[in-house]
């Protein structure tokens, strides 16, 4: 596991009505702090990433669909330098996966819809100086190809 890296599973809770699933509480022992909760999607097939953030963690849950989450080590200090994380999340294996500054990520939507993914970070976004930097999803530099891999 990429050193910083927390993963919690989640537990729904079924009835008759429906489903419950608590993501993050205050009381969680990987709880930081409050930034902002969103919500973004990505239709099959499609890949969001490579990002990072120098200061913000995150909290993926996907609460719709299945997703391929994929972190990357880079940070040259790390005891971890060069590692790739992957994390099949989502309805069929509901994670929280905390994810710490510099730890490149990204995510692939591997089911046959729509996939949903909230998530709780500790900053709020800031438009006129974002916390948010990109790479190329498919930068020969980074070790990992998006592929479905089969066999």
């Amino acid at each position: 596991m990429i050193d910083g890296v927390r993963v919690k599973p989640l537990k729904v809770i079924p009835d008759e009505r429906g489903r419950l699933m608590e993501l993050l509480r205050a009381d969680d022992e990987l709880f930081l702090k409050f930034g902002q909760v969103y919500m973004t999607t990505a239709y099959p097939g499609v890949v969001k990433g490579w990002h990072y953030h120098r200061v913000q963690v995150d909290h993926f849950v996907v609460v719709k669909g299945m997703a391929k989450l994929v972190l990357y080590d880079w940070r040259k200090e790390s005891p971890t330098y060069g590692e790739v994380n992957e994390f099949f999340m989502g309805e069929h294996n509901p994670l929280l996966v905390q994810i710490p500054p510099m730890v490149l990520h990204g995510f692939k939507c591997i089911s046959e819809g729509e996939l949903i993914l909230i998530n709780c970070t500790t900053e709020p976004y800031r438009a006129a100086d974002p916390d948010e930097f990109r790479v190329d999803p498919h930068d020969p530099e980074i070790p990992y190809d998006w592929a479905r891999k089969d066999g």
